[in-house]
């Protein structure tokens, strides 16, 4: 394979390339500072893939902490066109039980304190987030996941909170009558920044625990329990991201995604001088 380029990136733990012989790591550069580890490339079925563990492969970057724009920039540097981004989740819902596995195709952000965007300024770019997760991407996800006999909810909404405290049964009875069925603490702004640098990207949740509010009476949701379930499922969400490497398109250009900042596609538009000049005179 070419030297330290991907055509695939995956954002998860450090135990993907773990199972790959001959990993290739590489430290990457980024005008944000610092991802949160090396970058490890190797070869899937035949696709140049890079992989990061966006805690750092120990876990000692919390989510609220995650240089994100490192990390995405990072991935997109490398050539990364797509990206997988597996991650443990809460259950909002007492029918998304723990060990079932979420295609979330909508996000809803609670953050507070983190940069969410590469378009700072002077260049000024509004790119529509309304469907952020690959459909194509989904749907190979969906067809994998069947496969391992995983139980799986092919829809759902990620509430994204900021951490790294977890929500008050209050919060959890809000977010859950509100009909969302999933809450992470590090899928925004990592999908809409692959969004806005235009990779196109999939997640899957892999719910660990119901969220504080769900089950009155039960146990509040620890870090501890979470980690526990999510081992003991880190073998299944492994195989089913390297499964889908090999059946992803071999022409990633063509995921309809991608093309976030393509002005023929009307999903982004950068304001120029001219816009400005016609804005402010109200013509």
């Amino acid at each position: 394979m070419a030297a330290d380029l991907a055509e695939i990136g995956v954002f998860g733990g450090s135990g993907f390339y773990s199972l790959l012989d001959d990993v290739r790591e590489i430290k990457v550069d980024t005008p944000y500072g610092p991802p949160s580890d090396s970058f490890f490339l190797a070869e899937v079925s035949g696709r140049r893939v890079a992989f990061l563990p966006r805690h750092g492969r120990r876990h000692t970057i919390p989510p609220h902490r995650i240089n994100y724009r490192a990390n995405v920039w990072a991935m997109r540097s490398l050539g990364a066109k797509a990206v997988i981004s597996p991650c443990a989740a809460g259950s909002l819902q007492p029918h998304v039980k723990p060990g079932d596995f979420v295609l979330c195709d909508q996000f809803v952000d609670r953050t507070r304190h983190r940069e969410d965007t590469f378009y700072d300024g002077p260049v000024v770019t509004h790119v529509s987030a309304a469907d952020i997760y690959d459909p194509e991407l989904r749907r190979i996800a969906a067809e994998v996941i069947r496969e391992h006999d995983i139980p799986l909810h092919e829809r759902g909404t990620v509430v994204v909170i900021e951490g790294p405290r977890f929500s008050t049964k209050a919060e959890s009875r809000w977010f859950g009558e509100a009909g969302w069925e999933v809450i992470n603490m590090s899928q925004y702004p990592e999908a809409y920044l692959c969004r806005e640098i235009g990779m196109a990207v999939v997640n899957i949740a892999l719910i660990t625990d119901f969220d504080a509010g769900v089950h009155e009476g039960t146990e509040a949701v620890d870090a501890r329990s979470v980690l526990e379930v999510f081992q003991e499922n880190a073998a299944r969400i492994q195989q089913v991201v390297l499964d889908m490497i090999g059946r992803f398109p071999a022409d990633l250009d063509a995921l309809g995604s991608r093309a976030a900042l393509d002005p023929t596609r009307g999903d982004g538009h950068a304001i120029s001088p001219e816009d400005i000049r016609l804005y402010e005179t109200g013509l």
